[in-house]
């Protein structure tokens, strides 16, 4: 049923709808999407693969459990601390969100090298532009139309 008075759309609700569906947009929303779920496999490959192999390395340790108390009594491990009341540097937690940071950045970095190495193929790929075929044609008229006797140098003015 139309309604019997007319509702004008606010221009910033079209200006909005334009927004959302820029192609910017929805790959930044799918970029998101996919980092969330790549975030998930780096804390599985820290928490799961990395530390138990430190920890094995430096005698036994259980990496994501070391903290250090600072007011309180100290318990077997870093939730029951918590959980007891006391104020707690979770030292291993902020190593383990370091080395997450550092391949999550070393990821990032490989994929932009290769996107760029893309990009540079597919630019040799295309060959020349349209402004380097039309400097082409330029140059090739100027040659056609160049007079075929040599032109005779030119001359100074003699000095006063």
């Amino acid at each position: 049923m139309k309604s019997p008075i007319p509702l004008a759309e606010p221009t910033w609700l079209s200006e909005f709808k334009a927004f959302i569906m820029r192609g910017s947009v929805i790959d930044l929303a799918v970029g998101i999407v996919i980092g969330a779920a790549f975030t998930a496999i780096v804390s599985s490959l820290v928490e799961d693969l990395i530390n138990p192999l430190i920890g094995l390395l430096v005698g036994g340790i259980d990496f994501s459990n070391v903290f250090v108390v600072l007011s309180g009594t100290r318990q077997a491990t870093l939730e029951a601390t918590r959980e007891s009341g006391a104020a707690v540097l979770a030292v291993g937690r902020f190593i383990n969100a370091i080395i997450k940071f550092l391949i999550v950045a070393l990821a990032i970095f490989w994929l932009l090298k290769a996107l760029t190495r893309l990009r540079v193929r597919q630019d040799a790929v295309k060959g020349p532009s349209s402004t380097d075929r039309l400097l082409a044609q330029i140059l090739e008229e100027l040659r056609s139309n160049r007079p075929t006797e040599s032109m005779p140098a030119p001359t100074t003015p003699p000095a006063p």
